[in-house]
């Protein structure tokens, strides 16, 4: 985007597409109001200390960088079909935000009302970002997460090649039917913590779920706390090493878990090959 841009300045824009198919546009101290699409279809725009009061302002949009900014809720669905886009120091209050983008960079940013957002993006990177709604970042592909707050049930189902750092989950039912799902040095709360997937890693974590870890194939602990956790691991591959105790442990197809202590563990002969799992618990 290093082209000059025309300078919009302290304008109040209003109906629909009111700057469709705009190209190189600086828009700076500038109101979106009372009129769908106004940058559909536009390439190249830096928008700063601008508010988007009215849906669907960038749809099939190229190299956008908003900064400084406000999606109200009305600028709902606001951002699809979207590549190279770029959202810093800004509040987005709109729900439905980012849909099937390739190339979406977040940078301290909060959605307090982030239900369906993020959904079938790819190359996502968020960077001190808070969200709070449910079904986040749904069939999402190569994502990074740094510093990211969530609130909200089922995150990420069906997402693909994850890599969180130093980030919280209040989330039931987060990372199912996920693959390839990296965590380290973070927080998760939640019922029913990944099941169904498929390569998934957490390291230095702290971990509370009921029924948390099922049905995964090739589950990987290190270093991680284990805590109010039950009926843990069934039907999963599962190579773990806990540092706390476990409440309970079911069913584990194989593999190899070690723990301070587990309160119950349940191994029924009928359900799984108990051979090919090995418990060790420390204390």
């Amino acid at each position: 985007m290093n082209v000059d841009k025309k300078v919009i300045d302290q304008e109040f824009l209003t109906g629909e597409r009111a700057l469709f198919f705009g190209k190189d546009l600086h828009i700076v101290n500038s109101i979106f109001d009372d009129g769908e699409s106004p940058l559909k279809h536009a390439e190249n725009i830096l928008a700063e200390n601008c508010a988007f009061k009215w849906k669907y302002p960038f749809w099939y949009a190229k190299n956008i960088h908003i900064k400084d900014s406000a999606l109200f809720e009305g600028a709902r669905a606001g951002i699809w079909y979207t590549d190279n886009v770029v959202v810093e120091d800004t509040l987005i209050e709109a729900p439905k935000e980012f849909r099937k983008c390739d190339g979406v960079e977040l940078k301290n940013v909060s959605i307090p009302n982030a239900q369906e957002t993020l959904w079938n993006c790819k190359n996502v990177k968020l960077n001190h970002v808070t969200a709070k709604g449910p079904y986040f970042g749904m069939g999402c592909e190569n994502v990074v997460l740094n510093n990211f707050n969530l609130y909200g049930d089922y995150c990420f189902d069906g997402a693909k090649n994850v890599e969180v750092h130093n980030s919280k989950f209040l989330s039931k039912d987060c990372f199912w039917n996920a693959e390839n799902i990296t965590i380290y040095d973070s927080y998760i709360s939640g019922e029913y913590l990944a099941w169904n997937s498929k390569n998934v890693t957490l390291i230095n974590c702290t971990i509370e779920s009921l029924q948390g870890m099922c049905y995964i194939e090739n589950l990987v602990l290190k270093n991680c706390k284990l805590i109010n956790t039950t009926l843990a691991f069934e039907f999963s591959s599962v190579e773990a090493e806990i540092t706390t105790k476990v409440d309970s442990v079911m069913n584990p197809n194989s593999g190899t878990i070690t723990a301070k202590h587990i309160d119950n563990l349940i191994l029924e002969q009928d359900r799984v090959d108990t051979s090919k799992t090995k418990i060790v618990c420390t204390e």
